[in-house]
């Protein structure tokens, strides 16, 4: 069964730094593309970031300059290295995958927590 499973979150004082990982239960060297989506209580789900096969990333404005996405096809394993944290990315981090395009995988979620 396909499965994406995230960890890494917890407890950051801002202006830390923390990194999420999501491990994918088979091969993602051919995922079309892969990336973190974050929601904060009360907010819809928004994009963080995005990497594809290729290793083309894309970031949202928020977090572009202070996030990096990453992916390592030989672990099957997706990454998102957060640095200069605020309170306001305070959120549950979800991992996302599109394996083909008729296909989406998402994760359970991971808590990401920055303290003032």
């Amino acid at each position: 069964q396909a499965r994406l499973v995230e960890s890494g979150g917890g407890l950051v004082q801002a202006g830390g730094s923390l990194k999420i990982s999501c491990a994918a239960s088979r091969s993602i060297s051919t995922f079309i593309v892969m990336g973190w989506y974050r929601q904060a209580p009360g907010k819809q789900r928004e994009l963080v970031a995005t990497i594809t096969a290729g290793g083309t990333t894309n970031y949202s404005d928020s977090v572009k300059g202070r996030f990096t996405i990453s992916r390592n096809n030989s672990e099957n394993t997706l990454y998102l290295q957060m640095n200069s944290l605020t309170p306001e990315d305070t959120a549950v981090y979800f991992c996302h995958a599109r394996p083909v395009p008729q296909s989406s995988w998402w994760g359970q979620g991971t808590q990401v927590t920055v303290s003032s």
